[in-house]
């Protein structure tokens, strides 16, 4: 386990006197969690469930965002920011000058030198329609961050479902397959019924009033009739990364 090897260089390096004691103290302290009083950051949990700590930053102050990532990237060397805007992007990118944003993901990220997968498999997104980009994004970023591959296609829905037919033969070599789609949510069902891997479907809030912000494809997508359909909540991106790479991961 991660802590497990933490641990262990941490002792090896002051058996060695290559540490002192009050470094070494300072590092495996809160292992593993730490409580900073507005925050509990679970160091170990990539550790039990193969996922890293994300940081949702809506809601936090900027003080409260920077002191998160600065514990976090002393400790793991890896950092995941979701639903941060540009602007607070940018307050970071003068203290952390490495990170990096994906602008429509709202999405920023630290995963260090660390190689891709070897497993071949790469995750598959696919949007109903130009406005269901951001969620999308949200998730392709999230999947880089983790070191997954991802191809996307974009704005290919059922009105004009010649151009999901038109990319079909790309369908087959997906580990797994990510629908960000509006409106009323069919492009899940539909993408389910072509592909032999697991389909995530995420609703988004796009589409006219009795799409009630993404309740209506929400809904459309949890009773779809096409077998290997999941579905994760509303605009989504991050958990549907996260459902994606426990998938392929080798």
């Amino acid at each position: 386990m991660r802590d497990e090897k933490f641990i262990n260089s941490v002792l090896r390096d002051v058996a060695g006197k290559r540490m002192s004691v009050g470094k070494a103290a300072g590092l495996l302290k809160g292992l593993p969690s730490l409580d900073k009083g507005f925050a509990n950051i679970d160091y170990g949990r990539r550790a039990r469930c193969a996922l890293p700590e994300a940081v949702y930053c809506e809601g936090k102050t900027p003080d409260q965002i920077r002191r998160i990532a600065k514990e976090m990237l002393r400790r793991e060397r890896f950092l995941l920011l979701t639903r941060l805007p540009e602007g607070g992007y940018k307050n970071l990118k003068k203290k952390f000058p490495f990170l990096k944003y994906n602008k429509p993901g709202r999405v920023a990220y630290y995963a260090g030198k660390r190689p891709r997968r070897a497993s071949g498999k790469s995750v598959l997104l696919i949007t109903g329609g130009t406005s269901d980009i951001p969620t999308a994004e949200e998730a392709r970023a999230t999947l880089e961050a983790m070191g997954d591959r991802a191809r996307t296609f974009y704005d290919v829905g059922v009105a004009g479902i010649h151009r999901l037919l038109g990319i079909a033969r790309h369908l087959k070599d997906a580990g797994a397959v990510i629908v960000a789609a509006g409106m009323e949510g069919a492009l899940a069902s539909v993408v389910g019924g072509l592909v032999s891997v697991p389909v995530i479907a995420v609703p988004t809030s796009c589409g006219y009033g009795a799409n009630f912000k993404g309740i209506t494809p929400l809904l459309t997508m949890m009773t779809s009739c096409a077998p290997g359909v999941s579905v994760v909540n509303i605009n989504n991106g991050f958990g549907a990364a996260c459902v994606a790479h426990l998938i392929i991961r080798g």
